[in-house]
């Protein structure tokens, strides 16, 4: 029987990048000032950039007449048009053969 390794046992795992020396410099740089390892500084970076990227993707805010205005075309979408019925009808390329 083989021993299989599980993801949650080791919580940790790596990311190898390969970068130039000068963004690399930068990066060691802005590490010192702060205090930080490169790793530290990198994983926070990155981690707060995604951060901001999934938030931009699915928050959104709204004074409260835009956000009636909202939930009215949601809930009262317009009825399809022409070019919107042939999309409907038409074989997924995935489908096609």
């Amino acid at each position: 029987m083989v021993a299989q390794s599980s993801k949650a046992a080791d919580p940790k795992g790596s990311i190898n990048l390969r970068i130039e020396t000068q963004a690399r410099q930068l990066i060691d740089d802005a590490a010192a000032i702060l205090g930080k390892t490169r790793t530290e500084f990198m994983v926070e970076s990155a981690r707060r950039q995604a951060i901001d990227v999934l938030l931009d993707q699915r928050l959104f805010v709204l004074d409260p007449e835009r956000y009636d205005a909202f939930l009215h075309a949601l809930d009262n979408p317009p009825a399809p048009g022409p070019k919107l019925r042939t999309l409907l009808h038409r074989v997924p390329a995935w489908e096609r053969k």
